[in-house]
């Protein structure tokens, strides 16, 4: 392995590219694959910052000898123990049986548990410090962002952040590294459902660490995943920031349920309706086609959310509630939401997702709207008056300030 990326003085990317795993936790869609950055400083000391996954030890293996040599690495820093980021770990002890492993007091149950190892533990508190020689480290512990152990170290010589999960996304890295080798739009987009489908349920600790590391003079951050962001640090965190605060952009999502169309029918007339009123990011979704992954992105950006279902089996038809099930775990706040849906002979597709809307207490717009057999004149009457009502909440939220 011949080259070399370079964070840093003489700190380097020695991360790995996933193309094969089709689902990231054997649930979240990886159509362009993922990243498993680490790193190493190779300094007086050696350190390695987190490991990679057990399928890319070999060649994670040779790319830290390619740097490093004959050296000894004498440390690995746990920040995080996911094991797409700890699967390598015991392959590395292995071959260095005297490096010390790095991490809180959180981080040694989970690492004797998933990997048998008891040895050579090195534990950090919040604040400390590791001097390599030229590079000194500090930990700043990060409880539940997004896991009880995860933590941060902050290369007080270089200004280099290495944030473990925190501010990383989906998507392998395809030749550039670097935020400004990439196409900035993709990883946005794969860095939001990254956040929307992993972090998002720690929004208020995310808050509490962005409030932490506030006064840091970062300039690089390194996550475990995507792209290093050495060229405009402050844009992924202004992004961590707004997604923890909930804000969102101006604009609708329409999910819906149908099993022969009628649902449909009625999703398509509100979006028309909608659009007609000049609201341009009007997006709608087929939740038996749209993996929930995407979905909880695009709910994730957009203020307002509308949600229909026929009746099920006396229930909201499955893919919905899939979504509503995760959108109530995510804590997401400060959204609209409508409501609508279809049923034949007996409801609860439309009373399922009011119920929903009870647990997650977002404000309301409109009444629910709820069609027998086919949407008649009535119900289409109904829903125009419902889109222009959403169309003109957006318009008072965004434009009218």
């Amino acid at each position: 392995m011949e080259c070399r990326l370079t964070v840093s003085d003489k700190i380097y990317w020695i991360g790995v590219n996933d193309r094969e795993t089709t689902l990231f936790e054997n649930y979240w869609p990886l159509e362009k694959g993922v990243a498993y950055n680490s790193y190493v400083i190779n300094d007086e000391k050696v350190a390695i910052l987190d490991t990679v996954k057990f399928n890319k030890t070999s060649e994670y293996l040779e790319k830290i000898a390619h740097i490093i040599g004959d050296k000894p690495v004498d440390y690995l820093i746990v920040n995080h123990m996911e094991p797409d980021h700890s699967g390598s770990m015991s392959a590395l002890l292995s071959k260095y049986p005297d490096m010390k492993i790095i991490g809180n007091k959180k981080t040694f149950p989970f690492i004797k548990g998933f990997y048998g190892i008891d040895r050579n533990f090195m534990e950090v508190d919040d604040g400390d410090t590791l001097d390599l020689g030229h590079h000194k480290l500090k930990f700043y512990l990060t409880p539940m962002v997004h896991w009880p152990e995860t933590m941060m170290t902050f290369c007080e010589t270089s200004g280099v952040l290495f944030s473990m999960d925190a501010f990383g996304g989906f998507g392998s890295l395809d030749g550039g590294i670097f935020d400004d080798q990439i196409n900035y739009e993709f990883y946005e987009d794969e860095t939001r459902r990254y956040y929307s489908n992993i972090v998002a349920k720690y929004s208020p600790m995310v808050q509490r660490t962005l409030q932490k590391l506030g006064g840091l003079p970062i300039k690089a951050i390194a996550p475990t995943h995507g792209p290093v962001w050495r060229s405009n640090p402050g844009e992924i965190v202004s992004l961590y920031d707004k997604w923890s605060r909930f804000e969102a952009e101006e604009g609708v999502v329409i999910v819906y349920g149908t099993m022969y169309g009628n649902t449909a029918k009625m999703a398509d007339y509100i979006a028309q309706v909608i659009s007609e009123q000049g609201i341009k990011h009007v997006k709608v979704f087929d939740a038996s086609k749209t993996h929930v992954s995407y979905l909880l992105s695009e709910i994730w950006r957009y203020k307002s959310v509308v949600i229909g279902s026929c009746a099920y089996n006396t229930k909201v038809f499955t893919s919905v509630e899939t979504l509503l099930s995760k959108l109530a775990n995510s804590g997401l706040r400060e959204r609209y939401i409508s409501v609508f849906g279809n049923k034949s002979w007996s409801g609860g597709g439309v009373s399922g997702i009011e119920k929903f809307v009870e647990e997650v207490r977002w404000e309301k717009i409109g009444e629910s709207i709820e069609a027998t057999y086919s949407p008649s004149k009535a119900e289409y009457k109904a829903l125009k008056a419902l889109g222009k009502e959403i169309a003109d909440r957006l318009k008072s939220e965004y434009r009218d300030k």
